[in-house]
């Protein structure tokens, strides 16, 4: 493992909270909000802001979640838009960031500028923008242009689509606004933008692709990484980000590496694993644990016993495209059906309780000073700059770390006891955008 050759002693870390997360459905938990109402965006934000987080971040799904040829209840609570969320946020919250996912492949950048900017007025400085990619056809259904472009070329487009909007951001003097031009191979696009500098100039952007080009594309414009590595995998993650940030001619440590994670508490680590395995039981219904096979199998299993074995039938090599839109391919498939396999006998596992371990995420467990003890000794071995918090349900989902562990975070010396300024790139410690 390649390390970063600087002292982490000492460092404290940056939080975020990311809503919702779509591997289960977290709307089903009883202690949830509706998740199309505007207080539990509101409540969430609010214990964020009160924990001194750095950014509350929407995760954006342009197309509802579909299971043999209907609509499955993972995707029923419905997906609002999320700049006009973080707009009406804006208004109820002083200091915390508002980070949008904003899909890059399906959008325009004078579009996409014109809105982030906007927002970033309203908000103080507080936008942020996270920019994703799709490649996928079924996705581009919703769009005009489809899923016309493959896995490389979407990074491609985003890159210059980043550049381009960065360029309607700096298209004003002292004096007004001046004619920007932008040509490359994804866009030719002139004119007078249409929005003055915002607080940050340019907003900061979160970026969370795994493959190489997404680590290419973070390392050359993102300010924020979302990882989903942590461990042994989270250390060679990060200084392999580093090392591209460098090599990108950039300061790598005004990169923010910030996994994705969940948390368990209790008053003793027995209590806060018997609590985690209950939070875990609550999310993966017995349905649920059968539909998560059934994307992997492409066939339909609602005969098989949730607690009993995994299928002993191998996947189908060739489902119904109408009825399995958005399958793997069959090796791919075959060989994580033979590894859930292997790895459940071993365990003495069934599939709910398979399912159970494969979405249980990153969670640190432990009583709150132990959970913040992990969470310190991480950040300060260099396997990240921070976190970025994935609650069970909302609004509620944040108070107990909030209420019980950041305090010990504060008492470690690990953790801000204020806000260091009032922009999102003041708490990320970057330097503001050049103003005219």
């Amino acid at each position: 493992m390649t390390t970063t050759g600087t002292s982490t002693t000492g460092k404290q870390m940056h939080l975020a909270a990311l809503f919702p997360a779509r591997h289960t459905a977290v709307w089903r938990d009883p202690r949830s909000g509706d998740h199309n109402d505007f207080a539990t965006f509101a409540g969430l934000a609010h214990t964020a802001q009160r924990g001194l987080f750095d950014f509350f971040l929407l995760a954006d799904y342009p197309r509802l979640t579909e299971h043999r040829g209907t609509v499955s209840d993972v995707g029923i609570a419905g997906e609002l838009d999320q700049i006009t969320v973080l707009s009406a946020l804006s208004t109820v919250t002083e200091r915390i960031g508002l980070v949008a996912t904003v899909n890059a492949t399906f959008n325009e950048p004078f579009d996409v500028a014109r809105r982030l900017a906007t927002l970033d007025h309203f908000s103080g400085g507080r936008c942020g923008w996270n920019v994703v990619t799709t490649s996928n056809a079924w996705t581009g259904e919703n769009f005009r242009r489809g899923g016309y472009l493959p896995h490389a070329d979407r990074y491609r487009r985003a890159t210059e689509f980043v550049d381009a909007a960065r360029t309607m951001w700096a298209g004003w003097t002292a004096d007004g606004p001046t004619r920007f031009r932008h040509e490359g191979p994804q866009f030719r696009l002139q004119g007078h933008f249409t929005v003055p500098p915002g607080p940050q100039g340019s907003p900061p952007t979160v970026q969370a692709g795994d493959s190489e080009q997404g680590r290419e594309f973070a390392a050359s414009h993102a300010d924020v990484v979302y990882s989903r590595h942590l461990g042994a995998a989270g250390l060679d993650f990060t200084a392999d980000i580093r090392s591209r940030v460098a090599r990108h001619g950039r300061n790598p440590e005004q990169v923010k590496v910030m996994p994705g994670v969940s948390f368990a508490l209790g008053d003793t680590d027995q209590e806060a694993h018997d609590n985690a395995r209950a939070a875990q039981a609550q999310a993966v219904s017995p349905e649920l644990a059968i539909w998560y096979l059934e994307r992997t199998w492409g066939r339909v299993l609602t005969d098989h016993d949730p607690d009993g074995p995994l299928p002993d039938v191998d996947p189908d090599p060739e489902p119904d495209p109408d009825e399995w839109p958005r399958l793997s391919a069959a090796p791919v498939r075959l060989r994580r059906a033979h590894k859930w396999r292997a790895y459940a006998s071993r365990h003495g596992l069934g599939i709910r309780e398979l399912v159970m371990r494969l979405t249980a995420g990153k969670p640190f467990i432990g009583t709150p000073s132990g959970v913040a003890r992990q969470m310190t000794d991480y950040v300060r071995s260099g396997g990240a700059d921070g976190f970025v918090l994935v609650p069970a349900y909302a609004p509620g989902g944040l108070d107990e770390f909030v209420d019980r562990v950041v305090p010990e975070l504060q008492q470690l010396g690990s953790y801000r006891t204020a806000y260091p300024g009032e922009t999102l790139r003041d708490h990320l410690g970057l330097p503001p955008t050049p103003r005219p």
